[in-house]
C-alpha cells in the first residue's frame, strides 16, 4: 500500500511540474490538478498558490520583473506606513524640536500625523493580540525568521518595530474607570488581556524577529491600505498558512521575500472574500449570513445526516448562549 501511495504521489508531483514548467501556464489544468490538493515537495505548493492567487501571471517570462516591482512597492509601503511621526523630516535635516512645533502629539487637527498614529495603534493592538497567538500548536510562528526585515531591523534606520510600538503604547497608557460611587480607579494596562499577551513569549534578541511579527506587519499594512475594512479577527487565520508556505519554500531567493509575496497574495484573496468581513453586509445577499445559509442548504440536500448533526450542535450552542445571557441579567 505504501509503495502504491508513493507511486501515486510521484505521479501527481510530475503532473504539477509539467504544468508549471510550461512557458505559458494552463490555468484551467492547474486548477483541476489543485482541486485534490497540491504537493508541498520542491516548492510546488508555493509556486502554485502564487499563480492561483493572481500574484504571478501565466507567462513565466514576466515573473522576474513582476516580483521585483511588487517587492519594491512593498518596501515603499513599509517606509511610508511603519514610521513614527517626525522622524522622516528629522532625517531631512529638520530638528525634532522644529518638527514638534509643527505637529505634536496633542495636535487636535484631523490631518495631524500623530492623530493618525494613535488611531492606528487601536487597530495594531488587536492585530498584535491575534498575531502573537497565531496557531499556538505550531512552534514555527514563535521562531525567529532567517530573513528579518532589513529596513525595519537595521539600527541605522529610525523605523520602529511594531512589537516595540505595541509595548510602548501599552505601558504608557492607563485604563481609567469610574464606578457607580464616583470613585475613579486607575489600573495598569499590564493587567489587561492585551498586555498579558506581551508576556506569553520571551522576546527575541535585538536584530531578530519572530515569524508572527512578520504576519503582524503584513496585517497592519493591509489595514492601513484598506481603511474601509481595516482589520477583522480571522484575517490572521487566513494569512498564516500563506506566509508559512512561502516562508518554508526550499527556494532561498523566494523564501527571503516571503513577506512581500504573502502580502500581495493575501490582498488578492481578500479582494474576493472581503464582503464576508464587512459587518454592514452580514445580512445582505453577498454577506456571510447568506453564504452560510447557502452552504447549509446545499449540505441538507447532499448529506442530511451530517446536516442534522450540525443543526443539533448549533441549537445546543444557542441554548447555552441564552442561559448565559439570562444568568448575567439576573446577577447584574
Amino acid at each position: 500500500m505504501d509503495a502504491e501511495y508513493r507511486v501515486l504521489c510521484g505521479y501527481r508531483i510530475a503532473e504539477f511540474k509539467t504544468v508549471l514548467a510550461e512557458p505559458k501556464i494552463n490555468l484551467a489544468k492547474l486548477r483541476e490538478l489543485s482541486f485534490s490538493g497540491i504537493p508541498c515537495e520542491d516548492g510546488l505548493r508555493c509556486l502554485s498558490w502564487k499563480v492561483l492567487l493572481n500574484y504571478l501571471p501565466m507567462e513565466q517570462a514576466l515573473w522576474p520583473s513582476i516580483m521585483k516591482k511588487q517587492r519594491d512597492l512593498y518596501s515603499q509601503f513599509l517606509k511610508e506606513m511603519i514610521i513614527q511621526p517626525g522622524i522622516a523630516k528629522a532625517n531631512l535635516g529638520v530638528s525634532r524640536e522644529d518638527v514638534t512645533l509643527e505637529d505634536h502629539p496633542l495636535n487636535p487637527s484631523p490631518d495631524s500625523r500623530w492623530n493618525t498614529y494613535f488611531k492606528d495603534n487601536e487597530v495594531l493592538l488587536q492585530i498584535d493580540k491575534d498575531a502573537r497567538r497565531l496557531y499556538p500548536d505550531m512552534v514555527f510562528f514563535q521562531r525567529p525568521t532567517e530573513y528579518p526585515c532589513r529596513l525595519i531591523m537595521d539600527p541605522q534606520n529610525d523605523f520602529e518595530t511594531l512589537r516595540k510600538r505595541v509595548e510602548q503604547t501599552t505601558l504608557k497608557s492607563q485604563i481609567v474607570a469610574r464606578n457607580r460611587m464616583g470613585v475613579t480607579n486607575v489600573s495598569s494596562p499590564l493587567k489587561s488581556a492585551a498586555s498579558n499577551s506581551l508576556m506569553e513569549y520571551e522576546p527575541l534578541p535585538n536584530g531578530s524577529e519572530a515569524h508572527w511579527e512578520v504576519v503582524e506587519r503584513i496585517l497592519f499594512i493591509f489595514a492601513k491600505l484598506n481603511p474601509g475594512i481595516a482589520y477583522v479577527q480571522g484575517m490572521n487565520e487566513i494569512v498564516g498558512p500563506i506566509y508559512h508556505t512561502f516562508a518554508t519554500d526550499p527556494n532561498c531567493e523566494w523564501k527571503e521575500h516571503a513577506e512581500a509575496d504573502t502580502f500581495f497574495c493575501f490582498t488578492n484573496l481578500m479582494a474576493e472574500i472581503r464582503d464576508n468581513f464587512i459587518k454592514s453586509l452580514d445580512d445582505s445577499q453577498c454577506g456571510i449570513t447568506s453564504r452560510m445559509e447557502s452552504v447549509y442548504s446545499t449540505l441538507k440536500e447532499k448529506d442530511v445526516e451530517l446536516y442534522l448533526k450540525l443543526d443539533k450542535v448549533y441549537r445546543s450552542f444557542c441554548l447555552h448562549l441564552l442561559v448565559d445571557e439570562h444568568n448575567l441579567q439576573v446577577f447584574d
